[in-house]
């Protein structure tokens, strides 16, 4: 025992080399390993959705997540194993942008026991208090933590320039789209994604039930009232927009960035929903297509102030545009209250504006690509 306790103290001696980065393709295999992580963290969402009894916390969807959880902490240990049997130690056997996601990986393990005791004491969740519960927060911190890695791994990579294409930077879009993903679980109560296309019409016709009221209550909404798909509307909004806008200001976006990063935002709520409301969630992923018409024809930049601006506005004006005009189109026609559909894609481009200008406030000079030893402090 004392020879291990002082072979791992002598691991932690940091010996002075600077870190460097991984290799595109280690990358990549850390994002598609990400997907198994963050699929089965869906699955799980989706049992907790539409099954009504859950007693255990055995479960086949909790086996995947885990499992999940188990072959992402492996791959990064890994990359660490590998410079540590090359000589190095320390933090210089970490790889750039690795260092926060393996310091998640036992701080998601206590947390994922920690909710196996929860569970067990006091039973499974299945309401809005699955998104409440202090292991579940504990757990998306970290997972975020984790399944982000090749984002930093590529944020100052010096073979990632200003250009980047499309599959260079797929491993980080891929990461930060699963991250949005975990937002938006955790905030389903507040989620646009989640309504049918005659629920949205319904709610911006404001239509009442008079019927369904109780005896001097006075008429009750049909569906979800306006004011709860209005607010679930900026909520969404935010939360989508604001990885794009977080990636256009560090690099110029390859078509196609967008999309992906869309389409898969909106597996979430198909799985919380059980995919019923499936042309709504096809309206984001056209709005992707149409987010990366704007990056190619604006050309934004830390550098374009304006045309960052522009994309923020724009593009949330177009999200918008097309999820009343998809639901409009789906759902049983136009709702009623033309305010409320001609206004609220307005809003929700003046929100992007307003989002654009917290993200960019001064333009910016763009950085020089870091070399690796510059660079090396870099998590």
């Amino acid at each position: 025992m004392a020879s291990d306790a002082a072979g791992i103290r002598r691991l932690m001696v940091d010996t002075g080399e600077p870190r460097g980065w991984v290799s595109p393709r280690t990358d990549l295999v850390m994002a598609l390993l990400g997907i198994w992580f963050g699929v089965g963290l869906m699955i799980d969402a989706w049992a907790h959705s539409n099954l009504a009894e859950l007693e255990t916390f055995f479960t086949p969807w909790h086996a995947v997540f885990y499992s999940g959880f188990a072959v992402v902490s492996g791959w990064i240990i890994w990359q660490v194993w590998r410079n540590v049997r090359a000589g190095r130690q320390g933090l210089a056997a970490v790889p750039t942008g690795y260092l926060a996601g393996l310091v998640a990986i036992p701080a998601f393990a206590a947390f994922g026991l920690a909710d196996m005791m929860w569970h067990t004491i006091l039973g499974i969740e299945t309401t809005i208090d699955i998104f409440f519960s202090p292991s579940h927060l504990g757990l998306v911190v970290t997972m975020m933590l984790i399944i982000t890695t090749p984002l930093r791994s590529a944020w100052n990579a010096p073979d990632v320039g200003a250009r980047p294409s499309l599959g260079r930077l797929l491993p980080a879009l891929l990461g930060l789209a699963f991250a949005a993903t975990l937002v938006s679980l955790f905030l389903s109560y507040g989620d646009a994604m989640q309504y049918r296309p005659g629920g949205i019409v319904q709610a911006f016709s404001m239509l009442q039930d008079s019927a369904a009221a109780p005896r001097g209550a006075g008429p009750v909404p049909v569906g979800p009232g306006a004011e709860r798909v209005a607010v679930a509307m900026v909520v969404t909004n935010v939360i989508m927009l604001s990885p794009v806008l977080l990636l256009a200001r560090r690099w110029l976006l390859p078509f196609g960035s967008v999309t992906v990063m869309y389409t898969i935002m909106v597996l979430m709520p198909g799985a919380q929903t059980g995919f019923r409301n499936v042309p709504i969630l096809l309206s984001f992923v056209a709005a992707g297509i149409v987010s990366d018409l704007l990056i190619r024809w604006l050309r934004p930049s830390g550098e374009r102030r304006a045309a960052y601006w522009a994309l923020a506005g724009l593009s949330a004006f177009a999200t918008w545009s097309l999820y009343i005009g998809v639901a409009s189109a789906t759902g049983g026609g136009l709702p009623t209250v033309p305010e409320l559909w001609t206004g609220a894609p307005v809003v929700a481009g003046l929100i992007g504006l307003a989002l654009g200008a917290l993200f960019l406030p001064n333009a910016v000079t763009a950085e020089p690509v870091l070399s690796s030893a510059a660079g090396a402090e870099r998590a």
